[in-house]
Order: structure tokens, then sequence, then C-alpha cells
């Protein structure tokens, strides 16, 4: 009996041994494929992405009037190249039961840099930035021509003049996305939502769209007080480059009476999904 124990013990030790030797080949050829695709695919990527932008550039001087949805689809064809030329693995997850609305106001956590680039790359929407973007040199220009919408997040007066302009956007048929968390409040999701994108949606009947990002490396993607360059080229030296976009199911405003209890519903959701994509990071 003993004799047959220690074969079947070493039997197990030499599958464990197989197992460990396949998961040590994998890595390496893991680590084999990100160095190839550094010397050869992301020059390549970063050469394309440069003409794209002068492209964008250029045509961002042309009037006003010539602006449309071609400029809008080349600026999110932008958004696309730039994430991939940072190395990142972005995926969409459908967690929505239901098809997705022709129209809807997108929300999101936003503890990184990165959404910023990665929302308009997988999804037909017109961002809100803080107004200091518009004064970022060429990227400044050419998210300003593509139709993004600006506020100063110390100016009451501008968040009203955004908040009408983003209702004038939706009233028009356009997608919008909005941070209800007011800024990157670090890789947590904050203690509260402010409340106008769901005033928003209560008072146009679009329905609000709830999309969770979860970034594994939190370390290298989170924004803190890090510039903008510096933050991106963390990203791109990030030791796990994947990052998973949760999408759900709409939700419908007319559900709620007001915009707080709306709001609180929706916070608490993203509470629940905090405690099944973050808190095991």
């Amino acid at each position: 009996m003993s004799r047959v124990t220690g074969e079947r013990t070493r039997a197990e030790d030499g599958i464990k041994k197989d197992y460990q030797s396949i998961g040590y080949y994998l890595a390496w050829l893991q680590w084999m494929f990100k160095h190839i695709k550094n010397l050869f695919v992301l020059p390549l990527t970063w050469l394309f992405l440069i003409a794209l932008s002068l492209l964008l550039y250029i045509l961002s001087h042309l009037p006003r009037t010539f602006s449309g949805r071609y400029y809008h689809f080349l600026a999110r064809f932008w958004c696309r190249i730039f994430v991939k030329g940072l190395d990142v693995d972005l995926r969409l997850i459908r967690k929505n039961a239901q098809p997705l609305p022709e129209q809807f106001i997108l929300i999101a956590n936003h503890p990184s840099a990165l959404e910023d680039f990665a929302i308009p790359a997988l999804f037909d929407i017109y961002p809100l930035a803080k107004a200091e973007v518009r004064d970022w040199y060429v990227l400044g220009r050419i998210s300003d021509y593509a139709g993004t919408i600006y506020v100063a997040r110390g100016s009451a007066s501008s968040r009203q003049a955004a908040k009408i302009a983003l209702s004038e956007a939706v009233n028009s048929g356009k997608n919008v996305v909005i941070f209800p968390e007011g800024g990157c409040k670090g890789p947590r999701i904050f203690e509260k939502f402010h409340t106008g994108a769901f005033d928003i949606a209560l008072s146009t009947g679009v329905p609000i769209l709830p999309v969770f990002l979860q970034y594994i490396d939190q370390q290298a993607f989170v924004w803190h007080q890090e510039s903008l360059v510096k933050k991106l080229w963390q990203i791109f030296n990030a030791d796990n480059n994947l990052v998973n976009y949760y999408v759900f199911d709409a939700i419908d405003p007319a559900g709620f009476e007001d915009r707080a209890s709306f709001t609180e519903h929706v916070h608490s959701l993203y509470l629940e999904w905090q405690a099944q994509y973050l808190d095991d990071l």
C-alpha cells in the first residue's frame, strides 16, 4: 500500500513539474511576444498616429461648419490607435442582458487618465472634459474641433454652462459621457456622485448607461498628482496592461422620482461592482 502511495505521489509531483514547465514556457513566450511587438509593431503604430494627428490638426483649422460626423469618427479612430500605442490590452466586457439603447448618457468611474481616450475608442460619445484640456497643444485643438464640451471645475457658472451644453447635445440626439465622481478621485469609488448626469437623464428621458472601469495594475494606471505625460509613460510601462471596461444594462430614468434617489441608486450599484471587481486586486 505504501509503495502504491509513493508511486502516486511521484506521479503527482511529475505532473506538477510539467505544469510548471508549461507555465514558464508560456511566460517566456509572452515576454518574447511583447518585446517583438515593442520592437517592430509599436514604432509603426506611433508613426501612423503622428501622421493621423497631423491630418486632424490641419483639418481643425477649417471653419467650424466643416466639422461633422466624419471628424468625430476620425477623432475616435485616433483614440483607438493611441490606446494601442500605449500597449494597453483594452477589453469591453458586456454584462448587459438587454441590447444597448440607440441613445444614452454614459457614466463611469474615473480613476485614470486613460478613460479620456479609451471610452471614445469604444463608444460613440461626445465627452465632457476639464477646461485645461482645450489648451493642450495639438490634442486640445483636435478635441475642441471634435465637439468636446468643457467645464472649469472650480466655477459654478462654467458647470452650469456645461450642463446646458450637455442637455442641448442630448436633445440633439448625441450620446455624451459624464464622470459623476467629478474628477479622478483615486482607485476607489468616491463617497458620493454629483447629480448632473442624472438630472439631465430625468429632464430628457434618455437612459443612463453605466460602465465600470477595472485596471488590473492600479499602481501604474491610477492618476494621482503626476503630469499627464508621466502618467501615460507609467501606463505604457505597466507590468499588467489588461484593462476591463464592464458595460451593464441601461437604467431608465422613468423609474425614479427625483435626481437624489436616482443618483443614490446608481452609486450603490458602483459600490457593489467595486466589491466584485476591485476588492480582490
